[in-house]
């Protein structure tokens, strides 16, 4: 404190203006396609230090601040191999090159839209996703994914609506503190993330907070052109392979949508590895009614890009969009799929906590099916040194009970009830 005291002091004799970083309102660690960068959010008049190893690195200035942003977000490429790092003393998660446990989870944010609208201030029955992420990283996890769908807050909290009241709303800082640094304060701490964008961060919603704060570019692109290029982590024995699919519709054709996630398919770095494709909207989607699970389509324009383009050495596709928990065994020359949509936000189904098996019909095939509905996350642990590694993951509920139990070897994605 007297330190800076003293360097306000004399900045205000010389008769210069006093730029101050002040301790970050948010900092954390991302997977880019370059490798680890460092991002904060600085409320001050410049961007925060950053100490990599007891030596002093600069930040750049992603974006300045704005009405909606009054901040500025910072970043900078966090050096392989580094040992420490700290932003304004705040310390920093250090990557893995072969992270052995990895936290799932997605669809997150508090919904406000309208008369859909949940609890925002009730932690534990309205809106879990403090709870959530606080039990993720009692986990000591190595790597989060998440798989979007972070902001869901975009209109007022009704009136007389005393679970919801004060919310902040709206694609602005104020909301995103809210949908996401806040309750996530103890998992970003806990290890690096990978983010991928979600339909909610799409142009008409909260893209301007996403190109801002969370995409993977290194330079803020801006809606209403911004698109997030695919880029992918190597985790060693698979790669990860993060593709924007905020824009295409579920159930409607369009030759734009799906060439654009062709050409996503396409700019997968080609290898011998094997891909976990990490999107936001699934592949194929399963609907439950009571102990049945039906296949409702899937994903029309995502479907008819893996028709022109192919899914490469894809063994599994990992994504949320569906407020469920579901598996979907690898058949037919197809990858196995995983959704982790069990985030915070309203679930499908509040009567189908109970896991169903099942074999049914998608797209053509009859393919081994888990699924429930509850709020959670999932665990994955690598089994084995070898080139290519075994995993297991657990479902755990916000009583942290493991709630199911699954198998991922050469592709083949098994789950059971635990």
């Amino acid at each position: 404190m007297r330190r800076t005291a003293a360097i306000l002091f004399v900045l205000g004799v010389m008769g210069l203006p006093a730029v101050v970083a002040a301790a970050p309102a948010a900092a954390w660690v991302q997977m880019t396609g370059a490798g680890a960068e460092v991002r904060a959010v600085s409320d001050g008049s410049a961007c925060p230090a950053l100490d990599v190893d007891g030596k002093p690195r600069a930040m750049s200035l992603r974006a300045g601040p704005d009405e909606a942003f009054a901040n500025r977000i910072c970043e900078a490429p966090l050096p392989k191999g580094a040992k420490h790092a700290s932003v304004e003393g705040v310390a920093l998660p250090l990557p893995k090159a072969r992270p052995q446990r990895l936290v799932i989870l997605g669809d997150s944010g508090c919904r406000l839209k309208g008369p859909v609208v949940q609890d925002c201030n009730d932690p534990v029955g309205g809106w879990p996703f403090a709870k959530v992420a606080a039990l993720a990283a009692a986990q000591k996890p190595d790597l989060v994914i998440h798989v979007g769908d972070y902001y869901y807050r975009e209109t007022p909290c009704p009136p007389l609506m005393g679970g919801c009241a004060g919310s902040p709303y709206g694609d602005k800082w104020l909301t995103w503190k809210a949908e996401l640094f806040d309750p996530a304060q103890g998992l970003l701490k806990a290890a690096p993330w990978v983010f991928a964008r979600g339909n909610h961060e799409d142009c008409q919603r909260g893209g301007k907070g996403w190109f801002r704060l969370l995409d993977a570019d290194p330079k803020a692109l801006a809606c209403p052109a911004g698109h997030s290029a695919t880029f992918a982590v190597d985790i060693g024995g698979a790669r990860l392979a993060v593709l924007d699919s905020a824009d295409p519709d579920d159930t409607h054709l369009n030759a734009d949508q799906t060439a654009a996630f062709a050409a996503d398919l396409k700019a997968i770095p080609a290898g011998a590895t094997p891909v976990w494709l990490v999107t936001h909207r699934p592949l194929w989607e399963v609907f439950r009614a009571g102990s049945l699970l039906t296949d409702t389509g899937g994903n029309a324009n995502e479907r008819q890009a893996v028709r022109t383009a192919g899914l490469g050495q894809t063994e599994m596709i990992v994504a949320g969009h569906l407020h469920t928990f579901y598996s979907l065994d690898a058949v037919a020359g197809r990858p196995s799929q995983l959704v982790v949509g069990t985030g915070g936000d309203i679930l499908d189904s509040n009567k189908a906590a109970t896991p169903v098996i099942a074999t049914i019909p998608v797209d053509g095939a009859e393919t081994p099916a888990f699924a429930m509905d509850r709020f959670g996350y999932f665990v994955l642990d690598r089994v084995g040194q070898g080139a290519a590694d075994d995993w297991v993951g657990v479902f755990h509920d916000l009583t942290d009970k493991v709630i199911a139990r699954c198998t991922l070897r050469a592709g083949r994605l098994a789950c059971v009830a635990a």
